[in-house]
């Protein structure tokens, strides 16, 4: 049923020029590319530089002074394939220079000729060198679309900057008294952004041989269709048998949950950035080094360029209360924070759910309806639930979303700002019990195939998760990882190749395992300490090996997010410590299920202990946390961030940097931190709580989009069930009727 489903995911663009009505899965796409192919180009002839690219081009753009010319002569050369320079073409179509043209005509009647020029051409399987104007023309870069495939050359401003000096720059359009080459640059960004199918990221003192290789590999990764494919955690396939049914990143988003119960991991490893890559990002913005991770991780025929880059200014645009959108600032000594929580519902979770809807409505088919289920220990459910109501009104006509969370296990104002949310498409459930049933609970429904067979034939729905079992709200946590080390660089702090240590309030893990992809990406971690409170399963398992959940029973805190005792993301850690093992988590995690615990071998456990440190403290210190670090700084930590400022001030050796990772807005937990600050007397109401500490006018400053949401609504409007699945289930059959069948 799951594959009949995605019958109509997304075709690969490059294969179609015009949208399609009807969109496919790579998978299913796969097989009907074998049976009917569009291109001349398939796997086979990946084996020659020369039958690369099939019947298409390859297209250079970029800045003036990019290097489009040289670079195209080397592809050139590599690959057997003619070199064609556009302004050669245009001069011997005008009969004079181009500086000539541009100084008879203007700047707007030269882009109009230049564009008109170049849409009469009709080139195949060449080289084309085009000039830095040519994506300014619409028309004419459909046309260079339509037959070849684009690669971006982004280089440096620094060093665009650079080479201009020396040269005759009298004919770049828009560059003249008054207006700056960093001007110029700026306002081109915006049109090589929109037309690249592929970016060659350059770094400092590549040669134009070096980057003629990287448009190659640029290339071959695009044109392979079958590259980007995703595993289970639990798969003990050979990779022969991978390439039968491959799952792929659109597979991935839409599914959530592998149909044997595992997590979906990348079946290669994940692409590590050289050095002169990551010093290419230090002075970008938040939402480009967002882009040129995303884009490496995500195969365009999922999410073409494009299309990522709309999603990632969207999800990081307005709804970021910083511009820094993850700020990293200075606590004390060797200590610094890392913030969080400017976005919509201040937490973690924003920079995942504030992304994962878009991609979602993307890559779902048009077959069927959606249903998000989602568990939540208390920031998931507000942050699915902001993240879905952001969709067009078309999207949420399609999309619904139910989450979950333990009623009397997360703080007042974390079930406030669930059931504040009311609208057609998105609710909020509590449920008597803890978090780990209701997470086990979604789980178990969606492994069963019975229960969601029966929603797709009868109401025409499917399931999906929003939570960090699903890799696509796993992968823009990593972002952050890797922006925080490139902040502490900007910042002074360190210089690239200094290690750091990273300490984070970890309950999931999902968190804690994305600083271990950034790490495998490229970015120097030396220790990634884990917090936990007193649900301190993980900090057994790093220090013992055993995962032991016998006679261990949840323990409500004033911590909830932490309150995990099941952490559903080391399965997908021991997978890449253990090499790929399927077979061993498939055992480990039987093991767990029938038993309630496992051990993992000793050399696997050195593996795991390689990488971290880890540690609990009490409710008692993280108070004493809050009120010492505010005494001597004036800063105040929430919960979750004292707990991993007291195991970092323990663990932690003063060798490096720490970045202590602050997962959470102190309002989300106000009544304890105000606890902590010794304040007497305090109001039960959550709108209060916020005042109370807006009045301390302290940093961080109140977070006003949290305010504003607590002002609508009422504690008891929430919804409850009991501790059943059957119950859960009925709750679940009840929304769709509801939402998609208009059953009131």
């Amino acid at each position: 049923m799951t594959r009949l489903i995605h019958l109509t995911h997304r075709l690969f663009h490059r294969y179609a020029c015009d949208q399609l009505l009807i969109p496919m899965s790579r998978n299913i796409a796969l097989t009907f590319l074998k049976m009917y192919p569009f291109s001349k180009c398939s796997k086979s002839m990946l084996s020659t530089p020369s039958s690369l690219v099939g019947e298409k081009n390859i297209v250079l753009q970029g800045a003036p002074g990019a290097g489009k010319t040289t670079v195209a002569m080397f592809v050139g050369q590599i690959t057997g394939l003619p070199v064609i320079d556009i302004n050669e073409v245009l001069e011997k179509t005008w009969h004079m220079s181009v500086a000539q043209k541009l100084q008879e005509v203007g700047d707007e009647l030269f882009l109009q000729e230049e564009g008109e020029t170049i849409k009469k051409l009709s080139i195949a399987r060449s080289v084309i060198s085009l000039t830095g104007s040519n994506p300014m023309h619409p028309s004419s870069m459909y046309h260079m679309k339509k037959t070849g495939i684009v690669v971006y050359l982004d280089v440096s401003l620094e060093d665009i900057q650079q080479r201009l000096e020396g040269m005759n720059v009298d004919h770049v359009v828009g560059l003249r008294p008054g207006v700056s080459i960093q001007e110029m640059f700026h306002y081109r960004q915006q049109f090589y952004h929109q037309w690249y199918d592929v970016r060659v990221l350059c770094q400092v003192g590549d040669t134009a041989e070096a980057v003629a290789k990287k448009v190659l590999d640029g290339v071959k990764r695009y044109q392979d269709s079958e590259s980007g494919k995703f595993i289970s955690t639990r798969s003990i396939a050979k990779d022969s048998e991978f390439r039968r049914a491959p799952s792929f990143f659109t597979d991935v988003v839409i599914e959530g949950l592998a149909l044997d119960g595992g997590l979906y991991v990348p079946a290669d490893q994940l692409p590590e950035l050289t050095a002169g890559e990551w010093q290419r990002l230090v002075g970008a913005p938040y939402t480009e080094r967002a882009q040129v991770l995303l884009e490496k991780c995500i195969h365009p025929d999922d999410v073409p360029a494009v299309n990522l880059r709309e999603m990632v200014v969207k999800a990081y645009g307005r709804n970021f209360s910083c511009n820094k959108i993850a700020p990293v600032r200075h606590l004390s000594g060797s200590q610094f924070i890392l913030e969080l929580f400017h976005g919509p519902t201040a937490s973690f979770k924003d920079f995942a759910l504030q992304m994962f809807p878009q991609l979602f409505a993307y890559c779902m088919p048009r077959i069927c309806n959606y249903l998000i289920l989602a568990a939540t220990s208390g920031d998931t459910g507000s942050a699915v639930l902001d993240g879905f109501l952001r969709l067009s009104d078309a999207d949420k006509q399609r999309i619904a979303v139910l989450t979950f969370f333990p009623e009397e296990r997360i703080s007042q104002i974390q079930k406030a700002q669930m059931i504040s949310y009311k609208a057609e498409n998105v609710k909020a459930v509590g449920v008597k019990s803890d978090f780990d049933f209701c997470q086990t609970t979604v789980k178990q429904i969606f492994t069963n195939p019975e229960y969601t067979g029966f929603l797709t034939v009868e109401y025409g729905t499917a399931l999906c998760t929003a939570d960090s079992i699903n890799w696509a709200c796993l992968l823009p946590q990593v972002v952050y990882h890797a922006s925080t080390y490139l902040d502490l660089i900007n910042q002074g702090v360190i210089t690239f190749g200094d290690t750091v240590d990273v300490c984070i309030p970890t309950g999931n893990f999902s968190n804690i395992l994305a600083a271990v992809y950034a790490k495998c990406m490229g970015i120097p971690i030396r220790k990634i300490i884990c917090a936990s409170n007193q649900n301190n399963t993980l900090t057994d398992f790093i220090r013992t090996g055993k995962y032991d959940l016998r006679w261990r029973s949840m323990t409500a805190s004033l911590s909830p997010t932490l309150d995990v005792v099941k952490s559903s993301n080391v399965e997908r850690y021991l997978h890449l410590v253990s090499h790929g093992d399927g077979q061993l988590v498939s055992k480990l995690f039987s093991q767990l299920e029938e038993q309630c615990y496992f051990q993992v071998p000793n050399t696997l456990l050195q593996r795991v202990q390689r990488n971290f440190v880890a540690d609990w403290c009490s409710e008692e210190e993280c108070l004493d946390a809050i009120y010492s670090v505010y005494r001597s700084t004036g800063y105040i930590l929430d919960m979750h961030t004292a707990l991993a400022k007291v195991v970092a001030d323990r663990q932690h050796d003063g060798i490096c940097p720490v970045v202590i990772v602050s997962t959470a807005h102190p309002c989300k937990s106000a009544a304890a931190v105000l606890q902590a600050l010794r304040v007497k007397e305090i109001s039960q109401h959550p709108i209060d709580q916020l005042q109370m500490l807006n009045s301390l006018n302290s940093l961080p400053s109140i977070h006003k989009a949290v305010l504003e949401r607590l002002g609508k609504v009422h504690i008891q409007e929430s919804q409850v069930c009991p501790a059943d699945p059957s119950d859960i289930m009925d709750n679940i059959e009840r929304f769709i009727q509801q939402k998609f069948m208009n059953v009131a």
